[in-house]
Order: structure tokens, then C-alpha cells, then sequence
């Protein structure tokens, strides 16, 4: 019997930091939303939506270790943030989604819509034949420190003018902000 009780205790932990890292990723992709989407349109019927949300997390890849190496900060922290490169991961943004867009910031939502898979990005890309549309990926992110949290968010399109950055955010008084933007680029 007390082993039955301890797997479910574990089982209950561990259901436990999984949903509170949702809810901490949740509160990350509504501050990068909200900056990305600031100047954005609310979507009516027949307008169309210029910046649309991946919806995969993209993996974190080697090229986190470049921006690890310019901030004394990540340096401090590098292995805890090299065990979170994975290139493997196969993760959405769903379960972030439900948390932040059910029943609450229903105007961001009308900004945001739908994510879109690269597929349907490419279909509704060609479909109205405009290059000013952007496909915004956000990574999966890493948190560090108890407090910090790495992201990297890149804009695509299927033209030149690609661009991403790094997004450092602290948690301050149960928020998160972005403290430093890192390794910024465009093409």
C-alpha cells in the first residue's frame, strides 16, 4: 500500500511542475505576443493577417551557445542551459494557447488568431501573393536560475528580410519581463 500511495504522490508532483511550467510559458508567450502584435490589426472578416504564430516550438540548437558565451549572466548558468539544447523536441504551443486565450485576453486573441503550420503559412502566402507576410517562431523556452528564462523569437518569410532575436526574461514580483535583448539579426 505505501507504494501504491508514493507513485501517485510522485505522479501528482510531477503533473504537478509540468502544469506550473504551462503556466509559466504561458505568461512568456503573452509578453512576447503582446510586443510582437502591438501594431497588429484585430482580424476581421476578409482582412489579412500579416504576422501569423508558428505553431511548433521551435528547438533550442547550438547557436544558443554563441549567445551563452556573451552574457556573463548565461555563462553563470551554461549548464543548466546546455542540457535544454535539443534539437529533437516535437512540442506545440497548444496547452500555452488554452491557458492564456480561454476565457481571457480575448482582444490579443482577435490579433493572433490561429498558429499555422509552416505548410499553411507557405498556402496562404501564395494564395494572396503579398510579401508582407511573417511567420513568427518562438523556441521552446529555458528556463534557468529559478528566475530567468532564455526565448528565441524569429520572423520568416518567404522572401529575404528574415530577422530573430534572443528574449532574457526575469521574473520580478511574479511577472515576467524582458530584461536584454541578445544576438539580434536580420537579412
Amino acid at each position: 500500500m505505501a507504494l501504491k500511495f508514493k507513485i501517485v504522490f510522485l505522479f501528482i508532483i510531477g503533473f504537478q511542475i509540468s502544469f506550473s511550467q504551462e503556466i509559466e510559458n504561458a505568461a512568456i508567450l503573452k509578453v512576447i505576443l503582446t510586443k510582437a502584435y502591438a501594431n497588429e490589426k484585430v482580424i476581421v472578416k476578409n482582412r489579412l493577417q500579416l504576422l501569423n504564430f508558428y505553431c511548433n516550438k521551435a528547438p533550442n540548437n547550438e547557436e544558443t551557445l554563441d549567445v551563452i558565451n556573451k552574457s556573463e549572466l548565461l555563462k553563470n548558468n551554461a549548464a543548466t542551459l546546455k542540457k535544454q539544447i535539443d534539437i529533437t523536441i516535437n512540442e506545440d504551443w497548444s496547452k500555452e494557447f488554452g491557458i492564456l486565450f480561454t476565457n481571457q485576453h480575448q482582444y490579443l486573441k482577435s490579433k493572433v488568431n490561429d498558429c499555422l503550420s509552416l505548410e499553411e503559412f507557405q498556402k496562404i502566402s501564395a494564395q494572396y501573393g503579398e510579401n508582407n507576410q511573417r511567420l513568427m517562431i518562438v523556441s521552446k523556452p529555458m528556463h534557468f536560475a529559478n528566475k530567468y528564462c532564455l526565448v528565441k523569437v524569429a520572423y520568416y518569410r518567404n522572401i529575404e528580410h528574415n530577422s530573430g532575436c534572443y528574449y532574457l526574461f526575469e521574473k520580478k514580483n511574479d511577472i515576467w519581463i524582458i530584461v536584454e535583448t541578445l544576438n539580434e539579426w536580420s537579412t
